[in-house]
């Protein structure tokens, strides 16, 4: 399945700004607790969907070692060439998440960042991960939460409304499509997965870094809160615990040849 969000590119320059500019705002923080949510170790194979810029896959790359294989994905070849300059040693796939190009099994880990409200086939995308992880592996993606529990954006999209009429503030929608844990979880259960445990992480008002040649004046960004949950592959059998405040998914082994997903 495809659609605008999936087919829409960014120049090489635009992914740079985006790098430099909204990785550290938005984005950087939350990669380590992804990579620890998902027990990822040295040696271990992961692969990071919708990898932008790649700061997941860099995180992970420093967590696994020279020993370890990491992998990126993305549709938008300007993302892929800012993160190829930053990291070579990585793998990067120009691909749809609903249609990764590697065999059944090929991941201890497999993680999502900030990308599963934006595709298409949601449920699809998260099958095609639990395809591609190994047995045992882990499926971990990250989310925003609902728009109500983040104080200052909430504050943001109202002035929005208010000023600008109900479509301006539906812009934003889709950053905080999947923040109801209820709703996350039906996900995961539509594409193969069961019992699913999650958390939330959360991000106090920073106050930025003055930038040279820029203005000292103490602006803040606003809290943010975001959803993580983790789901061990069908494949596998044992309930595994995580550390970092989540415990991952405990399926169950198929006992018959039946298709374990709804079509």
């Amino acid at each position: 399945m495809t659609g605008p969000t999936q087919t829409y590119q960014l120049s090489v320059e635009a992914a740079e700004a985006y790098e430099a500019r909204f990785v550290p705002a938005l984005f950087a923080e939350w990669a380590p607790h992804l990579v620890e949510a998902a027990g990822v170790a040295a040696g271990q194979a992961v692969l990071d969907v919708a990898c932008g810029t790649g700061v997941v896959a860099r995180t992970a790359a420093d967590r696994v070692g020279g020993r370890g294989r990491v992998a990126g994905v993305d549709l938008n070849e300007g993302m892929l060439a800012v993160a190829g300059r930053l990291r070579p040693d990585i793998e990067w796939h120009q691909a749809d998440a609903a249609a990764l190009p590697f065999p059944d099994g090929s991941f201890d880990a497999v993680l999502c960042q900030s990308g599963l409200m934006f595709f298409p086939d949601r449920v699809g995308a998260l099958r095609e991960m639990a395809r591609v992880a190994a047995a045992g592996g882990t499926v971990a993606v990250q989310v925003w939460d609902l728009l109500e529990a983040q104080a200052g954006y909430g504050a943001m999209y109202a002035a929005f409304t208010r000023h600008l009429g109900p479509t301006a503030g539906e812009l934003g929608g889709s950053f905080w499509a999947l923040g109801d844990l209820e709703l996350l979880g039906s996900l995961f259960e539509a594409a193969g997965s069961s019992c699913p445990s999650a958390g939330t992480w959360w991000s106090p008002p920073r106050r930025p870094e003055p930038q040279e040649g820029g203005s000292n004046s103490p602006s803040r960004a606003p809290a943010r809160k975001a959803r993580h949950s983790s789901g061990v592959n069908r494949r596998a059998g044992p309930l595994r615990s995580l550390e970092s405040r989540t415990t991952t998914w405990s399926p169950t082994r198929p006992t018959s040849t039946q298709p374990l997903l709804p079509l």
